[in-house]
């Protein structure tokens, strides 16, 4: 049986999450760059790079890029958006990463690209596969939900219209999960239904399995903006070096 995460990033991935601009990436990408005091000619890994906004912003600041995804609709999309750079995608699963260790200066996460397994001994997985790959001191960066404010602040139920589609999006906490269930109907009734499930974890959490993989947290982040971490910031933005 398939993975929600294996059916959800295709081309209605695209409609359901078309706001996701190139403007607020490059936007994003000159902070991480400010944070983690990034270099022209440094390799920088793009984890879960979906259809490679982040990627081709990192690039333009003179950055050795590699963007890796499981979906290779994503895959299609971001190769095609980054012709005539040089990027390098490649298709593969963020538990066992294609790549030598020590391949690259920092790694990035963004967009809430973690929690997707059920387990923590997956999900830890990817935190070693990070400090893997990452050469010795090295710098990371994990943009992930922040729970507390998931918890407090999740919209039920939300509805647009888009290219002559009703999206629907149903939200709930399930647990220690945060559940999602897309249904997009078309004109004629027809409707396409997706599944979407991330684990969240809190700021101690978080903490604690990174060190366990060897990356330790020297700041975080609420937003893009800069503003310090709280349990009511936004987003939990995480950033560091490995061992």
């Amino acid at each position: 049986m398939s993975q929600w995460y294996e059916e959800s990033f295709g081309e209605d991935y695209l409609l359901v999450y078309r706001h996701r601009s190139k403007s607020s990436a490059k936007k994003e990408v000159r902070a991480i760059t400010r944070w983690l005091d990034l270099r022209p000619g440094q390799h920088v890994l793009d984890l879960c790079c979906g259809t490679g906004r982040h990627s081709i912003a990192l690039a333009e600041e003179g950055l050795h890029v590699s963007g890796i995804d499981l979906s290779e609709t994503l895959l299609k999309h971001a190769r095609e958006e980054s012709a005539g750079r040089n990027i390098r995608y490649v298709r593969g699963d963020m538990r066992e990463l294609p790549f030598e260790d020590g391949s690259f200066d920092v790694v990035v996460n963004l967009f809430t690209s973690f929690g997707y397994f059920e387990t923590d001994a997956d999900n830890q997985k990817v935190l070693h596969e990070i400090a893997r790959v990452l050469r010795s001191g090295g710098a990371f960066l994990i943009d992930f939900l922040n729970r507390q404010s998931v918890q407090s602040r999740l919209v039920p139920v939300s509805e647009r219209e888009q290219n002559g589609l009703h999206i629907r999006e149903e939200r709930r906490i399930d647990g220690d999960f945060v559940r999602k269930t897309i249904t997009i109907t078309a004109p004629d009734g027809h409707r396409r239904q997706y599944h979407e499930r991330v684990k969240m974890y809190t700021y101690e959490q978080m903490r604690d399995m990174l060190a366990q993989s060897g990356l330790r947290v020297e700041d975080a982040k609420g937003d893009f903006e800069g503003n310090p971490y709280t349990s009511e910031s936004p987003r939990m933005i995480l950033m560091g070096r490995g061992n």
